[in-house]
């Protein structure tokens, strides 16, 4: 059932992209103000409590509603388990941005590919190189690609039901709403929601990066992913770019013009300046490693039939 819910999940989010906003953002932004209202006191205690709770309601609530459902019929539980997965995992949640871009570049329209960007990740590029661009676009695809797909994946096949795919998304929902956001009045609230997805994406994301290694030039991203990843600031991130760096032979990270700044980073990967045919590189890598990451995932259940 594995196997089949993400297939079928995949299938229909190509055919019919999920509107993340509307449908799953709108509700955990909501749900997090709520919350905040009712626990924020600026220490870290009280946001430890509050993550709990929301984990556990989520997750506990999920494995309740599939094994219900599997009483009553295996076909709604298949059909929860595809529905939970078309929720959280969006291959396609932000691959028009990267798809824009790329177009834009190819057409040389360099003010739309930055104007793109900004609306993308946030921040202005009036000055970025079409270069730059495409070298940020690469970052954000790789670390996007691995949050919105093969880490839900990975929990997915771990825990029952779909409890694994919530446990991922909420925990990554709650790192970045809360985890990420410096202000006075969060304090120290977020500091707990922030590790805890650290903890959560350990795996996940080295597996993400072995994938890209495997199904890209395996000797460049495993130097890359050894000597370089400790450098990025974000360490799981900088394992992603590291690994679809060298894998893909073209150079990312390196100073860029963020908001009237010149951002300081350390260079990643190795060869030539990334450009509009690196980005098409990227997809392939990406879907190669999707299709390897399918195939592992029908060898083990081929061998589970087997083995009866």
């Amino acid at each position: 059932m594995t196997l089949f819910s993400l297939i079928v999940a995949l299938l229909i989010e190509q055919v019919r992209p999920l509107r993340a906003r509307q449908l799953v953002l709108d509700p955990l932004h909501r749900l997090s103000a709520h919350v905040l209202d009712r626990f924020n006191d600026g220490q870290a205690r009280n946001g430890t409590v509050a993550w709990w709770l929301i984990m556990l309601t989520g997750v506990i609530g999920s494995v309740a509603i599939f094994l219900l459902l599997w009483t009553v019929h295996p076909l709604f539980a298949f059909a929860f388990n595809v529905g939970a997965l078309y929720l959280t995992m969006g291959f396609r949640q932000e691959s028009h941005f990267f798809t824009d871009i790329h177009l834009a570049l190819r057409m040389g329209e360099i003010d739309r590919a930055r104007a793109l960007l900004g609306e993308w990740r946030g921040g202005q590029y009036f000055t970025a190189s079409s270069s730059e661009v495409a070298r940020l676009a690469i970052e954000q695809a790789l670390i996007g690609a691995h949050r919105n797909v093969f880490g839900v994946v990975f929990w997915f096949i771990v825990m029952p039901g779909p409890s694994g795919a919530v446990l991922y998304r909420l925990a990554r929902f709650l790192g970045e709403e809360w985890g990420a956001r410096r202000d006075v009045e969060l304090g120290d609230f977020g500091r707990f929601a922030r590790k805890a997805f650290e903890v959560i994406d350990w795996v996940p994301a080295r597996l993400t990066a072995a994938s890209f290694s495997v199904v890209g030039d395996f000797e460049d991203a495993i130097f890359c992913w050894r000597t370089q990843a400790m450098l990025w600031g974000e360490r799981a991130s900088g394992i992603l770019i590291a690994a679809g760096a060298g894998a893909l032979g073209v150079r990312l990270g390196m100073p860029v013009h963020q908001s009237g700044e010149i951002i300081e980073r350390p260079e990643m990967g190795v060869g030539e300046e990334a450009d509009a045919d690196y980005m098409q590189s990227t997809v392939g890598l990406v879907w190669r490693a999707l299709v390897l990451c399918l195939l592992m995932l029908a060898l083990v259940v081929i061998a589970g039939w087997v083995g009866r």
